[in-house]
């Protein structure tokens, strides 16, 4: 059997006010309007194309809003999908759900009030999700981008 060994002092640490963790922020709750300008800001600033806002309020009751938008090709709908994830986030949006990123020729982004639908152009025609709603396609935008 081993002796004993003696141990130096034992030392504890107590945090201060200003080092003890704070607690988690409370999110912020955005009024549909205000997530709707939100998407639609992160949207123009990643160059998407066609954009298309429909009023839902008071003909369905899982959102306020549904926006349409189409992108230039997969990685470009796959890289506005993240953006968008994240900008949600920072704001304070939690349980944003996204479908559709193993393809990326339509992704769904479900955050709450606001339903986004990200398109291929081809894709979004096939579909036309906006005639569901009363809305024509909107015609493709007069100045055509490259697609990489």
């Amino acid at each position: 059997m081993k002796p004993l060994q003696e141990v130096g002092a034992i030392t504890t640490h107590t945090e201060t006010a200003a080092t003890a963790p704070r607690p988690a922020a409370v999110p912020q709750i955005l009024e549909p309007q205000d997530l709707k300008a939100l998407i639609q800001a992160s949207l123009d600033a990643d160059q998407a194309d066609d954009v298309t806002v429909i009023d839902l309020a008071g003909k369905t009751t899982f959102a306020d809003y549904m926006i349409v938008a189409s992108g230039r090709n997969t990685r470009h709908i796959a890289a506005m999908a993240m953006k968008l994830a994240e900008k949600l986030k920072q704001a304070g949006v939690r349980g944003v759900e996204m479908e559709g990123m193993t393809q990326c020729d339509w992704v769904l982004v479900d955050a709450g009030d606001v339903i986004v639908h990200l398109f291929k152009p081809e894709v979004r025609t096939f579909y036309n999700i906006e005639k569901m709603w009363g809305l024509e396609l909107p015609t493709p935008s007069g100045t055509a981008r490259l697609s990489a």
